[in-house]
């Protein structure tokens, strides 16, 4: 199935634990649902070859950096989040990293912060992690192997494929700023400098090229091989910071889930770097004591907006990479969520002045423009995957002979305290730049299981509404027993 830019999800047929009115879709070997036919497709022809929904939803993340690639691709990163039918829980960290020059103030020129420094360019990328996250995932839940999936991806690129309203709009918007970097116009625009028309074919044959080596050498080719080395030398000759020695560091992280509940149902989200499993979760659990769905729409607005602001007030103060930052166990403690909850008053809006101190906030700690997907097979194999160069063609550089778009995910980042990012979000030290630290993120991959068993594969697109796309979608499927196209 295909499904709107906004928000993706997958629900099974076997839900007898939703309300027994709500509709839902069947499937017999296996499904998936993303924001491209040409991505879903691609997803089931690995389930097809004898692939699992592990090996569909990286068959489809691959696939997506190449139609849908103004949203995410090879240049970016990702969040992972998988059901395995042995019924264990795991969360994948592929999110971007910073590199080891970057510093605290690296935007701050002549005392004056540059505030499109990281938004486009060389110093507003980070180094990708979203390949070594699919290998990662590959390696531990899949079926096939890495070149299995990245040469359909190639063949596709070097067809070409005709470019959609939405792509032939976003280009038109960035047409500026992709007209700043030859190669990245080269591709993306006509010989004249005009944009590409919808209903025009793409072709990406260096792109093509890059998951044509990514398939016979493996990560390696990217991270330790020529990939880093090409991309290292751009930087130094175009003052950026990524050198190959920075990707010959990064790793992908295999994290613990982030578990809780709501109305008997378990909610298996990301963990910080992600913002989104916690406050997906905390936001639940503030309004579970409240009767959601009997709620007038005015009632349930208000409920919804008041626990918004006392999520991302904690956002913006606490959350950042648990390696670096100090991230509460109890921002999730039903008790304080509890207390959160008891500060919101149905007849009148209240001030958030400041964030909340939830209990023993020093000693129980974390471990140290989107687009989602959704796969499942008839094994118990769940996955929901969310990935990003964020913003809309992300820093807009590709380096020459790669076809690769880089991110813009230093922009994810604090880069001063109290100045707002692309999003409008502002954060504290938390999420200050360092070296070989992950930007703070609001993908919100999630999984919804009830006695072990998985119901919904939900996440979305659009910087920091994702949570909130997210969470009301559970609501209204939960509390309200909408289809998910209603909800």
């Amino acid at each position: 199935m295909n499904c709107s830019r906004s928000l993706v999800l997958l629900i099974a047929l076997t839900n007898s634990a939703l309300r027994a009115d709500t509709p839902t879709t069947s499937f017999t070997h296996g499904a998936a649902a993303t924001v491209q036919p040409l991505a879903t497709e691609a997803a089931i022809a690995a389930m097809k070859r004898g692939g699992n929904a592990v090996d569909a939803a990286i068959a489809a993340a691959l696939t997506l950096g190449v139609v849908d690639g103004h949203n995410s691709g090879l240049g970016g990163g990702c969040f992972i989040v998988i059901r395995a039918a042995d019924g264990s829980v795991t969360a994948i960290d592929g999110r971007e990293m910073a590199p080891a020059a970057a510093s605290r103030d690296m935007y701050v020129i002549n005392g004056k912060l540059d505030t499109e420094a990281s938004k486009t360019g060389p110093l507003a990328s980070g180094i990708p992690g979203a390949l070594a996250a699919y290998s990662l995932a590959l390696e531990k839940h899949g079926k096939l192997k890495l070149a299995d999936l990245a040469v359909p991806a190639a063949e596709l690129a070097e067809r070409g494929f005709p470019i959609d309203e939405v792509y032939a709009r976003k280009l038109v918007a960035m047409l500026p700023h992709l007209k700043k970097f030859p190669a990245t116009a080269a591709i993306l625009l006509h010989a004249d400098g005009t944009p590409l028309n919808e209903g025009e074919v793409l072709v990406q044959k260096d792109l093509g090229a890059t998951l044509r080596a990514i398939a016979a050498g493996g990560t390696d080719w990217f991270y330790r091989g020529p990939f880093a080395e090409k991309v290292g030398a751009w930087m130094a000759a175009n003052g950026g910071l990524i050198t190959a020695a920075d990707f010959a560091t990064y790793v992908a992280q295999d994290r613990a889930a982030l578990r809780t509940r709501y109305r008997g149902y378990e909610i298996v989200g990301m963990p910080p770097p992600s913002s989104g499993g916690i406050h997906v979760a905390q936001i639940l659990q503030m309004v579970e004591g409240f009767p959601v769905r009997h709620l007038r729409d005015a009632s349930r607005v208000h409920l919804f907006t008041e626990a918004m602001k006392l999520a991302f007030a904690d956002r913006a103060f606490w959350l950042g990479d648990p390696d670096f930052a100090k991230v509460p166990r109890g921002l999730i403690d039903p008790i304080y969520t509890g207390s959160l909850a008891q500060k919101i008053d149905l007849d009148h809006t209240s001030p958030v002045p400041q964030h909340g101190e939830p209990m023993n906030w020093a000693g129980d700690l974390f471990g140290k423009h989107t687009t989602h997907l959704s796969t499942a097979d008839a094994a118990g194999n769940w996955v929901a995957l969310t990935q990003t160069i964020n913003t809309g063609f992300g820093s807009k550089v590709i380096v020459p002979g790669t076809g690769v778009l880089l991110n813009n995910e230093m922009d994810d980042f604090s880069t001063q305290p109290g100045v707002p990012n692309a999003f409008r979000l502002i954060g504290a030290e938390a999420n200050a730049i360092a070296p070989k630290k992950r930007p703070l993120s609001s993908m919100s991959p999630t999984l919804v299981l009830r006695d072990g068993r998985p119901l919904l594969s939900v996440g979305a697109a659009g910087g920091p509404t994702i949570i909130t796309q997210t969470l009301l979608t559970l609501t209204h499927i939960i509390d309200d027993g909408m289809t998910p196209t209603e909800a």
